[in-house]
């Protein structure tokens, strides 16, 4: 069987960080994307490689054995096992390679044990096959902060395959959801991988998320804020009305309870919405104006 050098796959050299991989995979798995690349069988080809790849050497662990036994890595339990065992029946007398092992001839080297346990023929005639769960998938979903207001479904097309998915309101940026048995296909009648969504929520709307909390700044005439009254104001989802108490001054927090965002997975559960108040100054006054202001302002200066 031959030797799949992940490494190579993905571009990166075996001291790479998880950054560089993380790094590299994202830029090839963009490139041989089957969505942009549709009918090209060749870069489906590379985009299953690439997802396994970053499968096996994303994860430490996977990445430790990967590093230890090559493309068996998935096995390596069984391997130790299959090791031990024939260890400890060589310190009971046994002589010879693998020749302590059913269905294995003596002077096997490790390469031959794998092919015979993962589906090789050994010389002594037998066959055998051992089940492992399919390689996960990993994909990204680029979103619009309203995209993730409400709970809405997609239909994704991963490796060739129509997926339809339910994306639950309040999602957060770089949040990770797993579908289970949508990766790769099981080998020797293993159950399949998972696929794993990276979301990346973008925000191009005038509002700051931070904690399901949503904060803006509302201009206010220099006339509301000293005689109070009603404004209206954008919240996430529609427009309400604000009363504004008489004497307000400028950077006044106003509060809109549940006027946030969704809490993820929480039902009809909202933050708050923070108003902060910017008081605009009157321009280009009237002669009128003007003289209305003297008079305050020796109104004001008067004991």
């Amino acid at each position: 069987m031959a030797f799949i050098d992940y490494y190579k796959i993905l571009g990166v050299d075996k001291n790479a960080t998880d950054a560089d991989v993380k790094k590299a995979y994202r830029k090839l798995a963009r490139k041989h994307h089957p969505d942009l690349n549709p009918n090209d069988k060749e870069a489906e080809q590379k985009f299953k490689e690439i997802n396994e790849a970053n499968e096996v050497l994303s994860h430490p662990e996977n990445r430790k054995k990967y590093d230890q036994y090559g493309e068996n890595w998935q096995h390596s339990e069984e391997f130790e096992k299959q090791r031990q065992q024939q260890q400890s029946r060589s310190r009971g007398g046994q002589q010879g390679g693998f020749g302590g092992f059913e269905g294995f001839s003596g002077g096997g080297d490790y390469s031959d044990f794998f092919e015979s346990m993962f589906g090789g023929r050994s010389t002594g005639g037998r066959s055998r096959t051992s089940a492992s769960k399919g390689g996960d998938f990993n994909a990204e979903l680029h979103l619009d902060l309203k995209d993730v207001y409400t709970t809405q479904k997609r239909e994704l097309t991963i490796n060739g395959k129509n997926i339809r998915l339910t994306i639950p309101a309040g999602v957060e940026n770089g949040q990770v959801i797993k579908i289970s048995g949508m990766g790769g296909e099981g080998r020797n009648g293993g159950p399949k991988g998972d696929l794993y969504i990276t979301f990346t929520i973008e925000n191009k709307t005038k509002f700051k998320l931070d904690n399901h909390n949503l904060y803006s700044t509302v201009d206010l005439d220099l006339y509301s804020a000293i005689l109070g009254g009603e404004i209206t104001v954008d919240t996430f989802d529609g427009k309400v009305k604000l009363k504004v108490l008489p004497g307000t001054q400028n950077g006044t927090k106003a509060k809109l309870k549940g006027k946030g965002f969704p809490v993820y997975k929480k039902e009809d559960v909202f933050g708050d919405l923070y108003i902060t108040y910017q008081i605009v100054l009157p321009t280009k006054l009237t002669e009128k104006e003007k003289e209305l202001f003297e008079e305050l302002a020796k109104l004001k200066a008067t004991p």
